[in-house]
């Protein structure tokens, strides 16, 4: 039986990897790894028993692929000796191989940024500019057939089930907070039924976080196209300002954002003013997601609570939107 230990080693094999040990580098979703294969650096994933399918896994390979292929900085799969992209372990666990990334994050998760507010505001006029062209590049692309991913739409983000969770019943929610919370998804989602017509849809990266943005002396990159889907165009804008919500330079941020997107694609006023919306749906899913992953007394959770929580009542206040 392979132990958790050697798991990484024996996972890497079909892509022909015989030496260099791999090294373990993050374990969030999954567990990736830094390998050396006859081809050249890769990043070997474990991923989450459970998350994800096959199909799904095998959808993410393919669009990346092909974003790749068509010049856009994504992560390109590596195939196996046999050909294929996802290889299955004997406990069921699925692995897959991408290749090596350059660059460095432009930030990390839960760290302030010590930039100047026009640098950042500098910095997400490229990451619009960035999203853009991932919308436009993936537009313009023939999905194969069976390409299976997660839907981020009204009722993912607002239904009874929501892709990421109840996020009105997290815990550490005061009944004030919760009633609050309702109200913001429930007018949130009457709005959404009525945007849906105009809304722009399709397939987005969803969690284009400061750590999923890499930089190099080429510029821009995405990395972690696990949570990609069918979704709000507006929604994948909003998810990149989930971590600086009590940030000074928030609006800065924000306006950066918009106005790099609106360079590289057309973002109608209603959109603009939907924003606010679609960061909120985001905070809000965020919370949901900590429901099966912190502890009732983890000190993070406090954090995704208020800024779900602030993100609620500037929605609530905004009488422009609706």
């Amino acid at each position: 039986m392979t132990t958790e230990a050697a798991k990484p080693i024996q996972a890497v094999l079909p892509w022909g990897a015989t030496s260099y040990p791999p090294k373990l580098i993050s374990h969030r979703e999954n567990a990736v790894y830094d390998v050396m294969l006859p081809q050249g650096r890769a990043a070997l994933r474990l991923h989450r028993p459970g998350y994800r399918t096959q199909g799904e896994i095998l959808s993410e390979l393919q669009w990346t692929k092909a974003l790749a292929e068509h010049s856009f900085p994504a992560p390109r799969p590596l195939q196996m000796l046999d050909g294929g992209l996802v290889h299955t372990l004997p406990d069921g666990q699925m692995v897959t191989v991408i290749a090596w990334m350059q660059g460095s994050p432009v930030g990390q998760g839960e760290v302030a940024f010590d930039n100047s507010k026009a640098n950042l505001a500098t910095l997400y006029h490229d990451i619009g500019g960035l999203l853009a062209q991932l919308h436009n590049t993936t537009d313009a692309l023939t999905l194969p057939e069976g390409f299976s991913r997660p839907y981020w739409n009204r009722d993912g983000l607002t239904g009874d089930d929501p892709l990421w969770g109840r996020y009105w019943d997290a815990p550490g929610l005061s009944p004030v907070q919760v009633r609050t919370i309702c109200e913001a998804r429930n007018r949130a989602r009457g709005i959404l039924a009525e945007f849906d017509d105009e809304a722009d849809f399709g397939l987005i990266h969803a969690d284009a976080l400061r750590e999923n943005v890499f930089r190099n002396k080429a510029g821009l990159s995405l990395i972690d196209f696990d949570d990609a889907g069918f979704g709000y165009r507006m929604y994948e804008l909003g998810s990149c300002v989930t971590q600086s919500v009590d940030e000074p330079a928030y609006d800065e941020i924000v306006l950066g954002l918009l106005d790099g997107y609106a360079t590289e694609r057309t973002l109608s006023h209603r959109s603009r003013l939907l924003f606010q919306m679609f960061a909120m749906l985001r905070s809000f899913s965020a919370l949901g997601w900590t429901i099966p992953r912190l502890a009732h007394d983890h000190p993070k959770l406090s954090k995704y609570i208020r800024r779900a929580m602030t993100q609620a009542e500037i929605f609530l206040s905004d009488g422009k939107i609706g």
